[in-house]
């Protein structure tokens, strides 16, 4: 445990270095590289997606569902990349640690306090605002986030067999586009539900993508794997788009904002070289912000 204390000391220091001499020197690098290191990136994706879904669907959803999901969602991610560090702590593997593990726990006394306000925040509207049947609804993805945690951060983990099934990345995409696609699927009454549900289906192949190229980048792994899967989702989705257009007049601007994201990471995949691994990281969750075009005025047919 010492030894790892003294080499996560160094990786700290060397982290916030990096941020005061000259790493990340301009401000829009740095105001990219603080949304990431905060973990305000997956809340703000997870809320312009919901929003974005709704929108094609035409179902409105109030603003508690928005904050609901952004203090649900933070909350998850900064108590996931705590008990990441820890765990790397205590089995003296503190260079499995990147640089927002490294963040949260060199101000884990800042952001203990506030993701157990946010927890809180998010049980009392769930408790005073989420309608009855809405509260069962969830209750099913509230279960399996927890088999995640429990799966990944508690002993004894999910075993081999499963391991080798199912990716961390792949469990990841399916709980966050669930998560987003929920205020969506429970609102609908006479509406079709299949836009909604196959964009969830092509959310969570983004966000697998999304997580497996990180996890790529980071490990150093499967460097053409995640060109050709970024390129294989953009063809996919376009093509869907397009046969889709006539059925429902919506769907081609959202799946076409799949396309795009799919795209723009293969383009940061092959840009991976150049740049600095937190802003390659942040930049990542940025390129995900596509779909807020939709939330503009006009952008999508009536």
């Amino acid at each position: 445990m010492g030894v790892a204390s003294s080499l996560l000391g160094s990786q700290l220091a060397c982290t916030t270095d990096s941020f005061q001499h000259g790493r990340l020197r301009s401000i829009g690098t740095r105001a990219i590289a603080w949304w990431h290191l905060t973990s305000c990136d997956a809340p703000t994706v997870a809320v312009v997606w919901a929003c974005a879904i709704a929108r094609t669907a035409h179902i409105h959803l109030e603003s508690w569902i928005a904050f609901l999901l952004a203090t649900g969602t933070w909350t998850v991610y900064v108590f996931d990349r705590l008990l990441d560090a820890r765990r790397a702590i205590a089995g003296n593997t503190p260079e499995l640690l990147r640089e927002r593990h490294l963040f949260h726990w060199r101000y884990r006394r800042i952001f203990i306090p506030f993701a157990i306000c946010t927890a809180l925040a998010a049980l009392a509207i769930i408790v005073n605002l989420m309608p009855l049947a809405a509260r069962g609804n969830n209750s099913v993805l509230a279960v399996a986030a927890l088999a995640y945690f429990s799966g990944v951060h508690i002993r004894p983990q999910f075993p081999h067999w499963l391991r080798r099934l199912v990716s961390k990345e792949m469990l990841v995409g399916i709980l966050f586009a669930t998560g987003c696609a929920a205020p969506t699927l429970t609102r609908l009454r006479s509406a079709p539900a299949w836009p909604a549900v196959l964009t969830l289906v092509f959310l969570a192949a983004l966000a697998w993508l999304n997580c497996a190229a990180i996890s790529s980048w980071e490990s150093h792994q499967s460097p053409r794997d995640v060109s050709s899967a970024a390129f294989r989702l953009a063809l996919v989705a376009s093509l869907a788009a397009a046969t889709l257009a006539t059925f429902h007049p919506q769907m081609p601007a959202m799946l076409g904002c799949v396309a795009i994201c799919a795209a723009l990471i293969a383009a940061l995949h092959h840009l991976r070289g150049h740049l600095n691994p937190v802003t390659l990281r942040a930049l990542a969750d940025l390129v995900l912000l596509v779909p807020g075009i939709l939330l503009l005025p006009g952008a999508l047919p009536r």
